[in-house]
């Protein structure tokens, strides 16, 4: 189940600017439980495809201290945006957390 969020040090970068390394390099990294990551084979650097029915991104992959097994987390961002669909429910904002994703190594 991914579960973007937003972060402080989002808001900060965002003045920086979204095309800045930094902002880029969060917004493209996944964490998750170190015995997720070792089930579907891949490392802390490593690069993985997230997909569900509205699409598909790319991210690097974290171990994450404390994530429960089966959850991911990403900072909102581009990426994610691409697994977002349009679907409001008439609220005005799409569906934004509790995706359930697959999560395979890039090289698959």
């Amino acid at each position: 189940m991914l579960n973007p969020s937003r972060s402080g040090k989002q808001g900060t970068l965002i003045n920086v600017g979204k095309d800045s390394d930094e902002y880029r390099k969060m917004v493209t990294t996944l964490v998750m439980n170190a015995d997720d990551m070792e089930s579907i084979g891949v490392s802390a650097g490593d690069a993985v495809v997230v997909r569900n029915e509205v699409g598909e991104a790319e991210f690097t992959c974290e171990s994450g201290k404390g994530i429960p097994e089966g959850m991911i987390f990403v900072t909102y961002g581009p990426p994610t945006c691409k697994l977002m669909g349009a679907d409001t429910d008439g609220t005005g904002m799409p569906q934004s957390k509790g995706w359930m994703v697959d999560v395979i190594p890039a090289n698959s």
